[in-house]
C-alpha cells in the first residue's frame, strides 16, 4: 500500500482547513459516476405507491403520509414510518424505492451532525435541501422523491425533490400515486394564513382523500409537525379522532 504524501493527504481535509467552497456538498464525499448515473434516468415517470403531503404555515411546516408499502399488486406492510426526522428542526418523507430512502435517510442525518460539528452552526434548509439535491442527482440513491420540510432563521420552508435532484421551494405539495387525489384536495382547502393545526387538517384530509382512491395509499397516517422547537411526528392507525 503507497503511503498518501503530505499534500495529497492535506488536500482531503480542505474543508477542516478552512476552505468552506463547497459548503453544499456532500461532507462524506462524491459518489462516482454520479452525472452518468443521473443522466441515465433521464425524464422517464417516476411511480411510487405512496402518498405524502407538505404545508408550509408560518409557524412552521406539516408533513403528512400514508402507512401502506407495495409490492406491485401487494400490500406488503401496513405499518411503515414514511417520514423521519433528519435535521433538529427539518424531516423528510418518504416514497420510493425503501432501501434507497432508508440509506438516504441515514447518509443525511450524518452529513447534517457532521456539518454541524465542523462549523458550528445548525445546517440551514437551504444547504440541506441542496445536500439533498446532490445526493440525488449523484444515483447513488434510485429512486426516490422525498418532500424536504424544516425551519431555520428565515422561517418555515417546504422543498419539492424529485428523484433527478431538482429542488424547488413550495408553499404546499405532495409526491406519489395519490398524488392527484391529494393536490385535488390541497388545491381547494389550502389557504396562505393557516395556522399548524388548520394545516394538519388539511394535510390529513388530502391524505383521506387519496388513501379511499389510490391502491397503493392506505392504513393510516403519519403527520409530523416542524417548528423551531423540534420535529414531532405521530402515527396513527385510522382516522379516526382527527376531525
Amino acid at each position: 500500500m503507497r503511503t498518501p504524501t503530505h499534500d495529497e493527504f492535506s488536500g482531503r481535509l480542505d474543508s477542516l482547513n478552512g476552505d468552506h467552497s463547497n459548503v453544499f456538498g456532500p461532507e462524506l464525499g462524491e459518489f462516482p459516476h454520479a452525472e452518468r448515473r443521473a443522466e441515465s434516468l433521464g425524464d422517464k415517470e417516476t411511480k411510487t405507491g405512496t402518498t405524502t403531503v407538505g404545508i408550509k404555515t408560518d409557524e412552521g411546516v406539516v408533513l403528512a403520509t400514508d402507512m401502506r408499502a407495495s409490492m406491485g399488486y401487494m400490500v406488503s406492510s401496513k405499518d411503515v414510518q414514511k417520514v423521519e426526522e433528519i435535521h433538529p428542526t427539518g424531516a423528510l418523507t418518504i416514497a420510493g424505492s425503501v432501501s434507497a430512502a432508508q440509506s438516504l435517510i441515514s447518509s443525511l442525518r450524518a452529513e447534517v451532525r457532521l456539518y454541524e460539528a465542523r462549523r458550528g452552526e445548525d445546517m440551514s434548509m437551504k444547504a440541506l435541501s441542496t445536500l439533498v439535491g446532490n445526493f440525488l442527482r449523484s444515483g447513488g440513491f434510485y429512486i426516490v422523491q422525498p418532500i424536504l420540510g424544516g425551519v431555520d432563521e428565515e422561517g418555515g420552508h417546504i422543498y419539492s425533490i424529485d428523484p433527478a435532484g431538482s429542488v424547488l421551494e413550495e408553499e404546499y405539495t405532495v409526491t406519489g400515486s395519490g398524488s392527484q387525489y391529494a393536490l385535488g384536495v390541497l388545491e381547494r382547502e389550502y389557504k396562505d394564513d393557516l395556522t399548524v393545526d388548520e394545516a394538519k387538517q388539511v394535510a390529513t384530509n388530502a391524505i383521506r382523500a387519496a388513501v379511499e382512491r389510490d391502491l397503493a395509499s392506505g392504513n393510516g397516517i403519519n403527520l409530523a409537525v416542524v417548528t423551531e422547537d423540534g420535529v414531532d411526528i405521530q402515527r396513527h392507525q385510522n382516522f379516526e379522532g382527527l376531525e
